[in-house]
């Protein structure tokens, strides 16, 4: 374990000097903090889209195979990540101003279907849904019901997540009368689903590669993250959100996604602007030991996912920040790391087999 790292992760800096572009580009946002969303929405807008225009086109095969991969590998491993987190940010905080405020539907409703999300539907699962519930029992994508270092276990939350989810988050915000939320839901999906559907009548291979398999790939990874980002829940305060997320700090993914790692951090303060996150670490940091938060250094969720996947608890240990020596070892840092990822019962249900398990770590 760790006790002692300087944050690196990135904080904002104002420019000395804006250039003649982003001058222009600041007059049409709220934060200046966010032109970077803007010149990812530039970056998208004149690489990956015209690349997916080409791929409608007649082509060899030759040809045409070759840019289907490199569009699959430039959209999943170059943009994927950073759109998914700028769609997250602006999702809590609008990015442009309201004069401008037609502009905010550019990144859910023009960028999204060419990332695999409908649009809508994250905002309404994100903002509507999953920071309401806080993953407790009504949380559609809680993790409490499942052995969450198990791999079985995660395909089941991912079935339940891929084939399920539409429907329950649609009957989630009706019984709830939140009526705009349920028809962004449905407004997105069929929105989604005609475009493909005519889309495929077009030129069926390059809408699968396009549209279709980014849809798939996407909600696997964002099921992936919502896994690990909630696989440590504490049984006696499920709600409390040190003990049911993680922080991952110093890490080449939080440069890269908007300090997305800063999970606990998010739950406690979602509208906070991305850039402060670290600082506000830092500033509550005796928080965080207080309650035996699991802070992660140098790793990022999916190689946390792949050690609980493999029951690698060892290295997640080797990676955990120690808050004021709140852990006394590695033994009983991995104890609290265990219990917290036990199948948790819900309303009261199979209690003892909860307790029976937590026993066996003793």
């Amino acid at each position: 374990m760790l006790n002692d790292v300087k944050i690196i992760d990135p904080e904002y800096i104002r420019p000395v000097k804006y250039n003649f572009i982003d001058k222009f580009l600041l007059n049409l946002i709220a934060d200046e903090r966010d032109l970077p969303f803007v010149h990812l929405i530039l970056k998208i807008s004149l690489t990956l889209i015209p690349l997916a225009v080409i791929l409608y086109f007649p082509i060899k095969p030759i040809i045409w195979w070759p840019l289907a991969v490199f569009y699959i590998g430039y959209n999943l491993l170059g943009l994927n990540g950073p759109y998914t987190l700028a769609l997250h940010c602006t999702s809590h905080r609008v990015c442009f101003k309201p004069k401008y405020k037609i502009f905010n539907e550019i990144i859910p409703w023009v960028l999204g279907p060419f990332f695999g999300q409908s649009p809508g539907t994250y905002y309404s699962h994100h903002i509507g849904m999953h920071h309401a519930e806080n993953n407790l029992e009504d949380d559609l994508s809680s993790t409490m019901k499942y052995q969450r270092d198990s791999f079985k276990d995660f395909i089941k939350y991912f079935g339940t997540f891929f084939f399920a989810v539409i429907a329950q988050l649609v009957n989630y915000h009706n019984l709830r009368k939140r009526f705009k939320m349920r028809d962004k839901v449905l407004k997105g999906e069929l929105f989604f689903i005609s475009l493909s559907i005519l889309l495929m009548i077009i030129n069926f291979k390059a809408t699968i590669v396009v549209f279709v398999l980014p849809f798939i790939l996407v909600r696997l990874i964002m099921m992936i993250g919502n896994w690990t980002q909630h696989a440590f829940v504490d049984f006696d305060e499920p709600g409390n959100c040190y003990k049911n997320s993680i922080t991952c700090i110093n890490t080449p993914y939080n440069n890269i996604c908007f300090n997305d790692g800063y999970h606990i951090n998010h739950h406690l303060k979602p509208t906070m602007h991305y850039s402060a996150y670290p600082d506000h670490f830092k500033q509550t940091i005796l928080d965080f030991g207080k309650n035996k938060a699991l802070v992660f250094n140098d790793l990022h969720y999916l190689q946390i996912w792949f050690c609980l996947m493999n029951k690698n608890y060892q290295k997640l240990a080797a990676h955990l920040l120690n808050i004021n020596h709140e852990f006394s070892d590695d033994a009983d840092a991995i104890r609290v790391m265990k219990s917290r990822t036990l199948k948790m019962p819900l309303r009261g249900i199979n209690a003892r087999n909860y307790k029976a398990g937590l026993a066996s770590l003793s």
